[in-house]
C-alpha cells in the first residue's frame, strides 16, 4: 500500500507542476510586447485629374491593414507636361508600414503616361517615413503626362 500512496502523491505533484509551469508561459505571452514588424496592406483608389502643363487631380480610396478599413482622400500636383482629363481606378499594394499613421503624408513620384479613350496605368509612390505604395490600373479619358507629381494623402 505504501507504494500506490507514493505513486499518487507523485501524481499529484506532477500535475500540480504541469499546471503551474502552463499558468507561467500564459503570463510571459501575456506580457510579450506588441510586434512591431512591418505589416504589407492593399490599397483602393479612384482619382480624378486634369491638367494643362500643370495638373491637379483628387480622389479617394480604402486602406486596408490588419485586417482593418481605413478610409483616405488623396490630392495630387504635378508639373511638367500634361494635357488632358482622366479617371482612373487603382489597386496595389502599401510596404513599409509599421503602423497606420505612416500612412498619411506626402509622396513623391516621377512618371508618365497617358489614356485615349482607355489605357492601363501604374504608378510607385514612396514618402519620407519609408513608406512604398504601388499601384496599377485602368484608365479612362484622353490624357498624355510625363511630369514630377507630390501627392497628399490623409486619412479620414
Amino acid at each position: 500500500m505504501g507504494v500506490e500512496k507514493k505513486f499518487k502523491e507523485a501524481a499529484a505533484m506532477t500535475g500540480y507542476s504541469a499546471r503551474v509551469a502552463a499558468l507561467v508561459l500564459v503570463i510571459c505571452i501575456g506580457l510579450a510586447p506588441p510586434s512591431h514588424a512591418q505589416a504589407m496592406g492593399n490599397i483602393r483608389v479612384v482619382f480624378v485629374k486634369a491638367g494643362l502643363i500643370a495638373g491637379a487631380g483628387a480622389g479617394r480610396g480604402v486602406l486596408t491593414y490588419r485586417g482593418r478599413d481605413y478610409p483616405f482622400r488623396v490630392y495630387g500636383l504635378s508639373l511638367g507636361v500634361t494635357a488632358g482629363a482622366s479617371v482612373i481606378r487603382l489597386t496595389g499594394r502599401v510596404t513599409g508600414m509599421h503602423d497606420v499613421k505612416e500612412f498619411s503624408g506626402t509622396y513623391d513620384t516621377v512618371g508618365g503616361g497617358g489614356a485615349w479613350i482607355g489605357g492601363l496605368g501604374g504608378v510607385q509612390l514612396s514618402n519620407g517615413k519609408g513608406v512604398i505604395i504601388t499601384l496599377q490600373g485602368i484608365e479612362a479619358g484622353m490624357e498624355f503626362a510625363a511630369n514630377r507629381s507630390a501627392i497628399k494623402i490623409s486619412l479620414r
